[in-house]
């Protein structure tokens, strides 16, 4: 686990760090509720305006605010390879949330994907216990495409009926991994997609289909 302190005078660096929320403790909070609605009623979109502006690439307006918004002290976060990459993205989300950025998935109560197309596989992170299943990840996707790509069922709670769900870019077996992850529930993951100004989840209680199967 990488624990390293951060280091003020890189972090405060004018030329290199943006600024968070402009009112933390309400966007934050608008933040939060739109990721609760989202994990509340499965495939929904919830809209968000984030507000954040000249952020290092490849960090997104919303990918930032959900992580200001989760994210501090207590929550390691694993990074993809793009995101580590960048000394900027790693100082400002060191700098803003204060949480420990770790080398491995296994590791990590968060995941932010800048690029989701190449993430690693879902049984990589933590899955939680029978007897703890809050002890499991949440991976956060960003660069999303609402209504583009494999048109899906979903069943589940918060669902009355059927709802159907799209989104790209993911990786060609994710759904299979989804489908997977949701047949060890109470354990597996939880999955919040990120676009432009809008969030969605797939909580680990949600049954996927695709409408061909």
């Amino acid at each position: 686990m990488n624990t390293e302190a951060i280091n003020p005078s890189a972090a405060n660096s004018a030329a290199r760090l943006a600024a968070g929320f402009a009112d933390p403790v309400h966007d934050a909070q608008n933040c939060f509720r739109k990721v609760m609605q989202a994990m509340a009623r499965p495939g929904t979109l919830q809209t968000f305006e984030p507000g954040l502006t000249d952020l290092p690439a490849p960090l997104t307006a919303m990918g930032a605010a959900v992580a200001l918004t989760l994210l501090d002290y207590d929550t390691p976060v694993w990074l993809d390879p793009a995101l580590a990459k960048s000394p900027d993205a790693v100082s400002f989300l060191r700098f803003h949330t204060g949480a420990p950025i770790v080398d491995v998935p296994v590791e990590a109560a968060f995941a932010l994907v800048s690029e989701p197309e190449r993430l690693t596989g879902l049984g990589n992170f933590p899955q939680g216990t029978p007897d703890y299943p809050d002890q499991s990840a949440t991976l956060v996707l960003m660069n999303q495409t609402f209504g583009k790509g494999a048109s899906l069922k979903l069943k589940g709670p918060g669902i009355k009926d059927v709802a159907r769900f799209s989104t790209s870019p993911v990786p060609t077996t994710f759904w299979d991994q989804v489908q997977a992850n949701n047949a060890q529930f109470p354990r597996g993951v939880d999955v919040i997609f990120t676009g432009e100004a809008q969030i969605a989840a797939l909580p680990r209680s949600t049954q996927l289909t695709r409408p061909e199967a």
